[in-house]
């Protein structure tokens, strides 16, 4: 049977949280990093020994899968930072460019064609890929959702590089999701909030992978 590859999830915000618990829970040994070292060895510690806590540094330097659960405003810097460490790794960007519109809800921050996926990959680190996975759902739905029965509910993901689907794909499973592919980076709209296959866009909801398939 083949190993399960290890993933680290950099950023405990609410998503970060969700995706950690979701693979913990379907037995995924998985690294947490953040920059509150405290608040990652006191994640780590209450996982059950299936989490470990590292620096990013040392989180990025073990794994070939990387999660950064951070805002999409932040991706720049954690390239810039990580950039000659991220080298041959996989990144799935969970990110959506929204913000808080001041009542009570969320705004796009970028052009209303543009995407993150796409403004993250013109920035991406020499020799990485990148992916957009994970941020088809909300927190509270990416906790909640996972393991579904009868039927799975599906995480839709978008990549150029055909090669590292299977991993992501066997990620997204071991987080208790199916895995379905939208496409390429250019389709990382349709992912992203607001957009048609979004929890928080035209979609509404979660879906299974018949009803996911009948979307594309």
């Amino acid at each position: 049977m083949e190993t399960l590859k290890k993933v680290a999830v950099i950023g405990l915000g609410n998503i970060g949280k969700a995706i950690a618990n979701d693979l913990i829970k379907n037995n995924h040994e998985v690294i947490v990093a953040s920059r509150n070292s405290e608040e990652a060895s006191n994640f780590a510690e209450q996982s059950g020994g299936l989490a470990q806590s590292m620096s990013i540094k040392e989180a990025i330097n073990t794994v070939d899968v990387i999660i950064p659960a951070i805002w999409f405003g932040s991706f720049k810097d954690f390239f810039n930072d990580y950039g000659d460490l991220l080298k041959d790794k996989t990144i799935i960007d969970v990110s959506s460019p929204i913000a808080p519109d001041g009542n009570g809800g969320f705004k796009k921050i970028i052009g209303e064609r543009e995407s993150a996926g796409e403004l993250n990959k013109a920035i991406l680190p020499k020799g990485s890929k990148l992916v957009k996975a994970f941020g088809t759902l909300g927190a509270e739905t990416l906790a909640g959702a996972s393991n579904g029965s009868p039927e799975k509910s599906v995480l839709f993901y978008a990549s150029d590089d055909m090669e590292v689907n299977h991993e992501v794909e066997e990620v997204i499973k071991s987080a208790g999701f199916d895995p379905l592919r939208v496409g390429g980076i250019d389709q990382s709209i349709r992912i992203e909030v607001f957009g048609d296959l979004h929890e928080f866009g035209a979609l509404g909801k979660t879906v299974t992978l018949t009803e996911a398939r009948s979307k594309l």
